[in-house]
C-alpha cells in the first residue's frame, strides 16, 4: 500500500474515533494518543489544533487534564476535518513550472483546476461520513 506523506487527516479521524469511543466520558493524554496513533505527541497536539480552533475538541489542564470531544461525533463529518487540515494546500502536489515557459504556464493553469476539481469531490465523498460512522464502521454500508 503507497504511504502518504501527510497523515494529518487520518491522525485526526483516528484521535476523534478513539475520543468518541475508548475516551468517550474521560479525558485522554497526548500520550495515551499518541501510543494508539502511533505518533509522536508533539504530532497529535498540532493536529489537534486546527481541532480545537474549531471546537471540535477541547483539552483540560491539570493532572487529570487531556483531550475529549466538544462536539457530538454524529455531527463531525470527515469532510469538516478534511478541511480543517487541507486548507487550500493542493491535493495533488503541485509544483512551480517557469513562469516564462508557455507550456509551463498552460500545464500549471490546468493542473490548479484540476486540482480543485479534486478537492471538491473528495470533501464532497467526505460530507457523507461522520466520526460516528467510523466508530461504528458502518462506511462499507454506503
Amino acid at each position: 500500500m503507497a504511504t502518504s506523506r501527510n497523515t494529518q487527516f487520518a491522525v485526526a479521524v483516528h484521535v476523534l474515533t478513539y475520543l468518541a469511543g475508548e475516551g468517550q466520558g474521560r479525558t485522554a493524554s497526548s500520550d495515551e494518543l499518541a501510543q494508539s496513533t502511533n505518533v509522536n505527541p508533539v504530532y497529535v497536539r498540532r493536529v489537534l489544533g486546527p481541532l480545537r480552533a474549531a471546537g471540535l475538541v477541547r483539552s483540560r489542564p491539570g493532572k487529570h487534564g487531556g483531550w475529549e470531544l466538544a462536539a457530538d461525533a454524529s455531527d463531525i463529518t470527515l469532510a469538516q476535518v478534511w478541511r480543517l487540515l487541507q486548507g487550500a494546500d493542493p491535493v495533488l502536489g503541485l509544483h512551480g513550472p517557469n513562469p516564462a515557459c508557455a507550456v509551463g504556464r498552460s500545464v500549471q493553469e490546468s493542473l490548479t483546476a484540476l486540482d480543485q476539481a479534486v478537492a471538491d469531490g473528495v470533501a464532497a465523498e467526505l460530507e457523507r461520513f461522520t466520526v460516528h460512522d467510523v466508530l461504528s464502521q458502518s462506511l462499507s454500508n454506503r
